[in-house]
Order: structure tokens, then C-alpha cells, then sequence
């Protein structure tokens, strides 16, 4: 269990990060970490010292990804994953047990954000937030639970959105998954606290990745492009939140963050 506060820059060398940070050793899998936020929290925990195992559906860019944090002195396996599929997230978990003996993080990131009018009837895409959004968010758990229960330490981290704490026209179904998202988690909170588990939702507002470009709807996708190319902000500020949560003591507990750009309003 790492422990201890840390601090320092983004960009940490060998030396200074085995000296420094609590994060130096442990052992993070990561969904959705074949760009975006994933990615970023990967890039950033690999520079403080963390084992890295990646999931994400395109298989090219997380072996790219391993390669290269590989080559910058860091730990990283990359494994095909789509959360949809219980087996697979299964398998990514396992193979982060079998590779470093343990699992200490678990990072759920992987989301879709179409958006649309309900009257518009994408059922179709309301299916897929579903499957993606909240049941890649339980299968998540369930691959790791067992193995930070016996443990009896870990520290599961899944990803809501602004958009989980207020709703508007066209975000119906979006942000259905991702209160329930936040509600899952705060329930998980509860139940896990024999096992010294701790778990932290974390709520970005428009941060920029590729999420809008999963919107088919013309109006939608028009006006989310509009409010990123205004207000987003770099994905880096979501692995710093990742961080700050991580490097607490272990005897404290960081349940949620909610976060925008300064210049987002909602």
C-alpha cells in the first residue's frame, strides 16, 4: 500500500521519484487508456514510479503506449480490453496480478458521451452508454474487488462527469450513467471499509480528449464542439486530480473530486 504525501513536477526522473513518491511501485490498471484521460493518468503515475496496465479496445495504441513508457524506464503491459465484456476486463485485472503480484488501483475510465434529444430515439446509443459507461463500471469492480479484499487494501477510482451532478437538454441518458456512476461508487465506499479499500469518484467538466467525437447528433455535436474549443482544458489536469487522491495518507480517504475549467459555467 503506498503511503505518505508526495509533491513534485510532472516530469520526475528515476532518481528523484524512488526517493520521493508514494505512488513509486504501485501497481494501477487503467481502462480506457488508449487516449484522453487514460492516457494522461497513465503517462503521469509511469513518470512517479507506478506499474502500468493498459486497457483499451485499440490495441495499436496501448502496445504503443507500453512501448514507449517501457523504454522511458517505467513498467507497462498493454492488454486488448472492451469493458463490455466481463471476460476481458477480467483478464486485464488478472494479468496485472500475474504480472506484479497485486493490483492497487483501479482506474475506471472508460466512457462514451453521445448526445441527443430522448424525442430523437438513439436507442441504439443509449444502449451502449449503458453497457460502456455503467456496466464497464461494475465489471470493473468485480475484477478487482476479490483480489483488494483479500489484500485488504486498494483503492478503486471511477470516472463520473460534471455532467453526473447536473443534467441538461440532450444529455439525459449521459448523465443518467454517470450519477449512477457516483452512486455505485458512494455505495461501494460503504461496503469496502472493513478492507481498508478507499474509493474516489473523479468528475471532470470539459477537458480535451476525444468523448465528442462520439456524438452523432449534428446539433449536439455542434454545440459540444463549440463549448471545448472555448473552455477545455488539458487532459493532464485530470491525472493530477488522479494523484492528489492517490498520494494521501492512507488513513484518509479523497471521495470526490468535481472539477471545470475556470471559464466553464455549468
Amino acid at each position: 500500500m503506498y503511503r505518505g504525501l508526495g509533491s513534485g513536477s510532472v516530469h520526475v526522473s528515476p532518481l528523484s521519484r524512488a526517493m520521493s513518491s508514494p505512488i513509486e511501485g504501485t501497481v494501477v490498471v487503467i481502462t480506457g487508456a488508449s487516449s484522453g484521460l487514460g492516457e494522461a493518468a497513465a503517462r503521469m503515475l509511469s513518470a512517479r514510479g507506478a506499474k502500468v496496465v493498459l486497457g483499451a479496445r485499440r490495441s495499436d495504441r496501448i502496445e504503443a503506449l507500453a512501448a514507449e513508457l517501457t523504454e522511458a524506464g517505467g513498467e507497462a503491459r498493454a492488454v486488448t480490453t472492451d469493458v463490455t465484456d466481463r471476460a476481458q476486463v477480467s483478464a486485464l485485472v488478472d494479468t496485472a496480478v500475474k504480472a506484479f503480484g497485486r493490483v492497487d488501483v483501479m482506474i475506471n475510465n472508460a466512457g462514451l458521451m453521445p448526445q441527443s434529444l430522448l424525442e430523437h430515439l438513439k436507442v441504439d446509443e443509449w444502449d451502449r452508454m449503458i453497457d460502456v459507461n455503467i456496466k464497464g463500471v461494475l465489471y470493473g469492480i468485480a475484477a478487482v474487488l476479490p483480489h483488494m479484499t483479500a489484500q485488504k487494501s486498494g483503492h478503486i477510482i471511477n470516472v463520473a462527469s460534471v455532467a453526473g451532478h447536473r443534467v441538461g437538454p440532450g444529455s439525459a441518458v449521459y448523465s443518467a450513467t454517470k450519477f449512477a456512476v457516483r452512486t455505485l461508487t458512494e455505495g461501494l465506499r460503504q461496503e469496502v471499509k472493513p478492507h481498508r479499500i478507499r474509493t474516489t469518484i473523479i468528475s471532470p467538466g470539459a477537458v480535451a480528449t476525444e468523448l465528442p467525437n462520439s456524438i452523432s447528433d449534428p446539433a449536439a455535436a455542434e454545440r459540444m464542439n463549440k463549448l471545448y474549443d472555448e473552455v477545455a482544458i488539458p487532459a493532464d489536469s485530470f491525472a493530477r486530480a488522479v494523484v492528489f487522491a492517490m498520494e494521501q495518507p492512507e488513513d484518509v480517504d479523497i471521495n470526490e473530486i468535481l472539477y471545470r475549467p475556470t471559464n466553464q459555467a455549468y
